[in-house]
């Protein structure tokens, strides 16, 4: 019951179509994108290569008539096979379950604030297929709170923060980053919501084991509860 009324109260943050991204892209102009281990035509892209993933979200999108594409909360994705961070030889231990919703639009697009915060943490996560510079922000209504992060950002955005510093509502605070500073993959904005930060700062798990799943399940709810792109 608790974690339903916690769902609830994020749903309530917003009423409509809410943009994290740059509020010239109507959700007219947003499709949806599957880059699950599911999708047969993904087993024709070199998903090593970040020049290849974004190839194929170009075509997507022209083929499609969308100027943004999203999506990916839960997805298993055998992109992060190409790092690492995130492989491992048990199935049960590798990092492979997306926990948030991806954006993919230009490197330098501005980044939204969807709700009212401050500026919990930030930093640049410089591992192989990592955020790459990331922010996240700490939202508070009366006894009511919850964190967003923000990662794959320009180096530039975390320049002029600091932590505690106010963010309005639909406020731009960052920008996209290119693929040389955003952890070797095409522009996008990885989005997720947390409950618990676990003490992490400018940092927190974006992909998850199957073993840990549910908890990561409970603790980073799906992000559209928060923008409704659809």
């Amino acid at each position: 019951m608790e974690h339903r009324l916690f769902l609830n109260r994020i749903a309530q943050c917003t009423a409509q179509f809410t943009p994290v991204v740059d509020a010239a892209y109507a959700a007219s102009d947003y499709r949806f994108l599957d880059l699950s281990t599911t999708n047969e035509i993904l087993q024709e892209v070199d998903i090593s290569s970040s020049e290849a993933i974004q190839l194929y979200i170009n075509t997507f999108l022209a083929k499609t008539g969308g100027r943004v594409a999203y999506g990916g909360y839960l997805e298993k994705r055998s992109i992060y096979d190409r790092s690492l961070y995130f492989n491992n030889d048990d199935p049960e231990l590798k990092r492979n379950i997306h926990l948030g919703l991806d954006v993919w639009i230009p490197a330098g697009t501005a980044i939204l604030a969807p709700v009212a915060g401050t500026v919990h943490s930030f930093k640049d996560n410089t591992n192989y297929g990592d955020y790459g510079p990331c922010i996240v922000l700490e939202h508070r209504f009366e006894d009511f709170h919850f964190y967003t992060l923000y990662g794959h950002l320009s180096r530039a955005s975390l320049s002029a923060l600091t932590e505690g510093q106010k963010i309005s509502a639909g406020q731009t605070f960052a920008h996209l980053g290119t693929s040389e500073e955003n952890g070797d993959y095409g522009p996008h904005l990885h989005f997720q919501i947390i409950k618990d930060m676990q003490e992490f700062k400018g940092d927190y798990p974006g992909v998850s084991t199957h073993k840990n799943l549910d908890f990561y399940k409970n603790n980073c709810p799906d992000p559209n509860l928060l923008l409704k792109i659809t």
